[in-house]
């Protein structure tokens, strides 16, 4: 049961560095998951806090055990329970290079969460921002950003896959793809041995609303005030997806936020709340934040506090 409602803060959550954040409530307590600790001389990956109300947070450190003593890049964890299991999501390579998806399993929220040895994505060259969903029927798919070449604009694109077992995917299907300029990551961006006009859809996470699957995927350059939520809609979980409204429609750069997005979803009261990350007012480190989410016309749209 979500707990009962209270104001959110305008500003951060917490202080400290923390992205591309996910919320997992699990008995009544909220879990939130982040980049920003990468393993670093024996300490565990990604920063765990937790919270009764989403307002007042308590950290405890790193939840999963480092692949090596190597430092590596850990990025865009996400948790999902099935049965007594929590299983932690995420992506591991160097720098921006060679990301692939993994899966680790503990038996708390805290963890400390294990890696099973598994490479969900072998065959992809760069694959992030894993998201696992449980679809009304009991089916789960993990959704996620995959780069491709083959459109008019080249980049990062959205994906998904049956999830079996909750450690092995079936096959992949590139699901949304660069619509608009917004989407822009980089013009003249050297990849792969070319040089593309770069675009980035990516940090999906999907909701099931009033009869339709709705997803939420951030897109442009997250490094910059263009990075913002929009989202998309379908019958199925493998689409086809559509955009009703192009843009960041659910959530831009406006006031002191800048560059918001990698959004998740939690509830507070039964109130959808959109979970995401925004740069502080020195453009140093990004940060978590809460706003809630609104429907109009069957649209999210958040709806963050003015400080």
């Amino acid at each position: 049961m979500s707990p009962s409602p209270g104001p959110l803060p305008s500003g951060p959550l917490y202080p400290g560095y923390f992205a591309d954040p996910f919320v997992l409530l699990e008995g009544g307590v909220y879990y939130a998951y982040g980049t920003g600790l990468h393993g670093e001389a024996g300490t565990r990956a990604f920063e765990v806090l937790s919270s009764p109300d989403l307002v007042h947070w308590t950290p405890h450190g790193g939840v999963l055990e480092p692949l090596s003593a190597q430092r590596m890049d850990y990025w865009a964890p996400e948790v999902a329970r099935q049965g007594e299991t929590f299983y932690l999501y995420y992506s591991v390579g160097d720098g921006d290079q060679g990301h692939h998806l993994r899966v680790a399993t503990a038996a708390h929220p805290l963890g400390p969460f294990v890696d099973l040895g598994v490479n969900l994505t072998p065959d992809e060259p760069f694959a992030i921002d894993a998201h696992p969903f449980l679809a009304p029927d009991g089916t789960w798919w993990l959704y996620f950003a995959r780069d491709d070449l083959g459109s008019g604009r080249p980049g990062t694109v959205l994906a998904v896959a049956p999830l079996h077992n909750m450690t092995r995917l079936g096959e992949i299907r590139t699901i949304l793809r660069a619509s608009g300029d917004w989407q822009r990551y980089e013009q003249g961006r050297a990849m792969y041995g070319g040089v593309y006009d770069w675009h980035t859809l990516e940090g999906p996470f999907v909701l099931w609303r009033d009869g339709q699957f709705h997803l939420l995927y951030s897109g442009g350059a997250w490094i910059n005030e263009t990075y913002g939520v929009g989202y998309a809609v379908a019958p199925h979980p493998l689409g086809p997806w559509t955009e009703p409204v192009p843009g960041a429609h659910v959530l831009r750069t406006a006031g002191p936020l800048l560059g918001p997005g990698h959004a998740s979803v939690t509830t507070l009261g039964g109130q959808d709340i959109l979970v995401f990350h925004a740069w502080d007012a020195h453009h140093t480190h990004r940060q978590l934040h809460a706003a809630a989410l609104s429907w109009e016309e069957g649209r999210p749209m958040a709806r963050p506090r003015s400080s």
